[in-house]
């Protein structure tokens, strides 16, 4: 049987090392691609409420003219 000495320990605990600093590499790499996907998803998401925002406006504002013309509200026609 092989005698377990200091120098084989180190060997071992250098080799775990090694593998788990790739990992933890890996894993981050991994966790920027994700992060850079969502950071594009939400960029899109703020621009289609913002789109939808300035729809609604329009509406408003055509709503607005259509009352003015039928004499629904109170102000001047402009």
């Amino acid at each position: 049987m092989t005698e377990i000495t200091n120098d084989l320990i180190y060997e071992v605990l250098k080799a775990i090392q090694v593998r788990l600093g790739n990992n933890i590499e890996d894993g981050m790499r991994e966790l920027r691609i994700e992060m850079s996907a969502m950071r594009g998803h939400m960029i899109a998401v703020e621009q289609d409420v913002a789109n939808i925002y300035s729809r609604l406006a329009g509406v408003e504002v055509r709503l607005e003219h259509i009352e003015r013309r039928l004499d629904i509200i109170d102000t001047p026609v402009v």
